[in-house]
């Protein structure tokens, strides 16, 4: 019985050996194929590259084919075309450092700055009216707020007076258009360029402009307007004066302008009438 178990133990042995000889052997094999196909296989790609780029683009296809589905949103593709926005790096020296400097001053993201620092320098270019003053405007009437609004209407950037100048909104799709920054800077440029031609000098032009013609002042608007001018004209001449921020006007005391028009001629002998340009706003 002994010997029959024992010999019985001897054969179990025996098969569990030569199974597991044979597992190693052809694993042993098996990794030795493995091995020759990938020097075979990388040999081939080193002097085929058609197949290096064969194989890589199907893997990549492969490997994007993995990749889980994007999460659906309500987000446009083509919503970057109505950004206002652009590197400050695409811009010249000079201008960069305009937009850094009013950025840090006003606490506005140099992006759009940078939009609004070009094309002032573009309109300034075709109007002959310095682009740092255009911008000095900006500054003091709205802190670069595209949306901003006064009590009594006065809208955008450089806080026009939509009702009284809607007409120059007409060509670029309404008086709604006051709130893009572009539309709202050419219209207010043009409002600035009758201000200047009817007074006959720049600080004249900004009474008008900011309303207070026939008042005997126009508290401290022109002046504040003047020495951001000036603070804007170093640094883009590469000094860097005070970036203390400026306080615009409260939004409601801002004098109501009519329309500039051409003043008519006196009759000889007469005396000279006041024009009333605005109406009292309290």
């Amino acid at each position: 019985m002994n010997k029959a178990f024992d010999a019985t133990a001897r054969g179990l042995r025996t098969f569990v050996s030569d199974v597991a000889d044979g597992f190693f052997e052809i694993t042993h094999n098996g990794f030795a194929l493995v091995g020759l196909a990938i020097v075979f296989a990388a040999l081939a790609l080193v002097a085929r590259p058609d197949l290096r780029k064969t194989g890589e683009e199907q893997l990549m296809g492969w490997l994007q084919s993995r990749k889980p589905a994007p999460e659906a949103t309500d987000l446009e593709p083509t919503a970057i075309e109505r950004t206002t926005a652009a590197s400050p790096s695409e811009l010249p020296k000079q201008q960069a450092a305009v937009a850094y400097w009013l950025s840090k001053k006003y606490r506005v993201a140099a992006e759009p700055l940078s939009v609004l620092v070009a094309e002032a320098y573009g309109i300034g270019k075709r109007t002959k009216i310095d682009p740092t003053l255009i911008l000095a405007i900006m500054a003091v009437e709205s802190s670069f707020n595209p949306f901003a609004q006064s009590q009594v209407g006065a809208q955008g950037l450089m806080q026009v007076m939509t009702r009284v100048h809607g007409d120059k909104y007409e060509s670029a799709g309404g008086t709604l258009t006051a709130f893009d920054p572009v539309t709202n800077m050419r219209v207010g440029v043009k409002v600035l360029q009758e201000c200047i031609a009817r007074a006959g000098s720049l600080e004249g032009g900004l009474r008008y402009y900011v309303g207070a013609a026939n008042l005997q002042d126009d508290g401290g608007y022109a002046s504040k307007v003047i020495a951001e001018h000036e603070r804007l004209l170093q640094v883009a001449n590469g000094r860097a004066p005070s970036t203390t921020t400026v306080t615009p006007p409260p939004p409601g005391m801002r004098a109501q302008p009519l329309p500039v028009v051409a003043p008519a001629k006196p009759e000889e002998g007469a005396e000279p009438a006041k024009v009333a340009l605005l109406s009292s706003v309290s």
